[in-house]
């Protein structure tokens, strides 16, 4: 449960510590808008992510299932910035299968918590695995940082790319095929 208090009053201290008057005009509100965004920002955190894969039912065949471009958001757990970028998933199911939704809903619950990319992308691909049972299961995250795009570095147009294969798509030539599909 996020502690909005607490947040409003750490910003209070933090706006105070770069040297602003967290009284001016400008900033009064910032302490609630910034409680109110990490709010929203971390809502995943101590969700379990293998709910969201609970209402599935039998797979009637056994064909490879892929979502494309599922749009995220996530905080970096270095730096508290955000990354932006897109998942995509496939799975090769044994026995279930859940509706497409729920894809993009597990991405969201576990995008929405404090992560590193490499992290988020092998959490995404066991909760598959776990939730689901499925033969195999890839998943590839491109996403920007804005931490390498406003500080640091400063390249604001590169694309951080993380891939996580198990079970079939371990195996180079088993995922040589659904990498293709991805990239079309």
């Amino acid at each position: 449960m996020v502690d909005l208090d607490r947040i409003k009053k750490a910003v209070t201290e933090l706006l105070t510590a770069i040297g602003e008057d967290p009284n001016r005009s400008e900033l009064k509100a910032t302490p609630e808008k910034f409680a109110g965004a990490y709010q929203e920002f971390f809502k995943g955190v101590g969700v379990d992510p293998l709910k969201v894969l609970e209402d599935s039912f039998p797979a009637e065949q056994n064909n490879v299932v892929i979502l494309k471009d599922i749009e995220l958001v996530s905080i970096c757990e270095h730096h508290l910035l955000p990354f932006t970028g897109v998942a995509h998933v496939a799975y090769l199911p044994k026995d279930r299968v859940v509706g497409l939704g729920r894809i993009p809903k597990l991405v969201e619950v576990l995008a929405a918590r404090p992560q590193l990319q490499e992290n988020l992308t092998a959490q995404i691909a066991e909760a598959i695995q776990q939730g689901l049972d499925a033969e195999g299961v890839l998943v590839v995250i491109e996403a920007r940082h804005h931490c390498v795009a406003s500080r640091g570095a400063r390249q604001p147009e590169a694309n951080t790319v993380t891939v996580k294969a198990l079970g079939k798509y371990s195996q180079a030539i088993d995922r040589q095929e659904i990498m293709a599909l991805i990239s079309k």
